[in-house]
């Protein structure tokens, strides 16, 4: 009986790290695909996904209409045709550049998922559901990171966040290129990154990745 015992569990341990490797590879590829992203769409259009006025959108996804330019100028959101995905990793809006990045990779054949940009699923989520968004250094939720853009991804173990920055980077989460926060810290109320050693295996965090 004992031995039976031992053999389910071992099968339910083994089956769980299947689980958890599986997670980790899609949340690395995750972090990988967004500069893909980029570089296809720019090659292709010789612009920014997200940062392209509506006449410039017509003309490359017709009919008119079919993709969607940010609509208001707000200070730091807003300002098409710049060299920047300007808005939080967490908007939620059409005024948000970083909100209609993910249309445009998507109207544009790299990226997959919802055009509509009201669509309850438009928004990318990672395999711990949290979702995934793309800003710059100057609106990241993170303090003293830095890159032409930043790649942010909420709700995962902080036990996965620091194997995340030792695959991506150099297993220092408050320091280079990966860094660690609270999770869903807010574009708004940008803090400090985490040490390595103050992340908690099981609780949730917000990793993002410069580039």
């Amino acid at each position: 009986m004992l031995v039976i015992i031992g053999l389910l569990l071992g099968g339910v341990f083994a089956g769980q790290e299947l689980i958890d490797n599986a997670k980790f590879k899609n949340l690395v590829s995750d972090f990988k695909n967004v500069p893909v992203y980029i570089s296809g769409y720019e090659d292709k259009f010789k612009a920014l996904p997200g940062d392209q006025d509506q006449a410039s959108l017509d003309a490359q996804f017709p009919p008119a209409g079919s993709a969607t330019a940010c609509t208001t100028a707000a200070v730091g959101h807003c300002a098409t045709k710049n060299g920047v995905i300007d808005g939080g990793w967490d908007a939620t809006a059409v005024t948000d550049e970083s909100f209609l990045f993910w249309q445009h990779v998507r109207l544009a054949g790299i990226g997959q998922g919802l055009t509509n940009t009201g669509g309850a699923a438009y928004r990318p989520t990672n395999a711990f559901n949290g979702h995934i968004g793309v800003t710059n250094s100057a609106q990241s939720p993170i303090i003293g990171i830095k890159g032409t853009y930043i790649v942010c991804s909420d709700s995962i173990t902080g036990k996965l966040a620091k194997q995340l920055d030792t695959t991506l980077d150099d297993g220092n989460t408050a320091n280079g290129s990966v860094m660690v926060v609270p999770a869903g810290t807010p574009t708004s109320l940008p803090v400090a990154p985490l040490a390595t050693t103050s992340l908690v295996d099981g609780a949730s965090y917000l990793v993002c990745m410069g580039n």
